[in-house]
């Protein structure tokens, strides 16, 4: 039965398609289009929630589907950062995380017709002290604009970084190892398990 469930990424993301698809996941993308605002203030409950409310969006749309959900959200003590809008709010997010660490948090959410599974990881950033010119020049990029925080590990981001605790894969937005435990217990095979059960 494992392997007739049809998969859908509840996310736009570019860099979610890229990681699940590398978990030999077959799946189709549907976007939530669900608002990514609340009244949550603690960083992981946000973060789970939005997850949670992405994937509730979509499955209500695919009831014989097996949906995954996921959201990011980056705090800096009790400071959410979002996507920045502009270059110049990219470079005040900087300035925010240069040389301090911070928390990124990426909820994930899967529902199938068979249950809801979900869990929120965390990883601890520490990014260098950065200069004016490197917080400028990295925003000139535009790599930012559309992540978290405003930075991608997987980029140009990488040189900001000083150390970092935790998964790196959820920096970039969906932790493989929660990724696969939740798509485990709803019976979808990754790495070509066929039907084997995990």
């Amino acid at each position: 039965m494992a392997t007739d469930l049809h998969v859908v990424l509840a996310s736009g993301s570019p860099r979610r398609r890229e990681l699940l698809g590398n978990l030999g996941v077959a799946f189709e993308v549907v976007v939530s289009g669900e608002a990514e605002d609340s009244t949550e203030s603690d960083p992981a409950r946000l973060a789970g929630e939005l997850a949670g409310d992405k994937a509730r969006a979509v499955a209500a749309q695919r009831l014989d589907a097996v949906v995954i959900a996921a959201d990011t959200v980056v705090a800096q003590g009790a400071l959410l950062l979002a996507k920045p809008a502009t270059a110049e709010e990219n470079v005040a997010f900087l300035r925010e995380l240069s040389g301090r660490t911070h928390q990124v948090y990426t909820g994930v959410s899967v529902i199938s017709p068979g249950g809801q599974w979900s869990g929120v990881e965390r990883t601890d950033v520490t990014f260098r002290t950065l200069t004016d010119a490197e917080m400028s020049y990295y925003a000139a990029t535009g790599e930012g604009l559309d992540k978290a925080g405003g930075y991608g590990l997987q980029g140009i981001g990488m040189a900001l970084v000083q150390r970092l605790d935790g998964d790196s894969s959820n920096v970039i937005g969906f932790p493989l190892a929660l990724v696969i435990r939740l798509l485990r217990n709803a019976g979808v095979p990754v790495f070509g398990e066929g039907r084997q059960e995990a």
